[in-house]
């Protein structure tokens, strides 16, 4: 169980990846084309910075029509977007700016797609801060046996979806209106 006092900020954090309905783009070749990102300042759960970037892919450029649907990202945003070593750069020297902080993402996916991206561009592990399944930590301070995707939490918390579900900052926004609830500050 981790101590959420002892930290200033809690990163929240959600990624889009390449994904076909198809099976032509397999899990483990799958890559982050979209970090969305929110800064929260642990005592109040206010959010004070957003991050956004799209990732170029390089493995499948072509972004397949499910995944556009999905997600509602573009050809043109993700042509137009830098390629994973640079996006993380950029990612990293934001993060700078917010030491003693915690990551949090809905799940392990987010986690392990950052893994898979790092290990195919010979990159470490982009984020130092330790990681939490927010997911998880929502089921157990409400006392839920079952684990919700995020759409359901936030309806059982009866709290509005805000934005495009399947878009990274969006869903980073959203996932942060369930930390009182998360932090078990709020109950269903």
């Amino acid at each position: 169980m981790i101590n959420w006092n002892q930290y200033d900020y809690l990163l929240v954090l959600d990624l889009e990846a390449t994904c076909c309905d198809q099976g032509t783009i397999k899990r483990h070749e799958m890559e982050i084309i979209e970090i969305g990102a929110v800064m929260v300042e642990a005592q109040t759960l206010t959010i004070i910075e957003e991050f956004q970037t799209f990732i170029k892919p390089v493995r499948y450029p072509r972004l397949t029509d499910f995944c556009k649907s999905l997600t509602s990202i573009t050809q043109k945003q993700v042509d137009l977007a830098p390629e994973y070593p640079e996006a993380i750069a950029i990612l990293q020297k934001w993060l700078s700016k917010y030491p003693n902080a915690v990551f949090g993402s809905w799940g392990d996916y987010d986690r392990n797609q950052f893994k898979q991206d790092s290990k195919f561009h010979n990159l470490p592990f982009p984020i130092a801060y330790p990681h939490v399944n927010l997911k998880q930590q929502f089921s157990e301070s409400q006392g839920l046996s079952k684990r919700y995707g995020m759409a359901e939490a936030l309806q059982r918390a009866n709290i509005e979806l805000q934005g495009t579900h399947h878009r990274g900052i969006d869903d980073a926004r959203n996932i942060a209106k369930l930390l009182p609830w998360i932090l078990h500050r709020q109950n269903l």
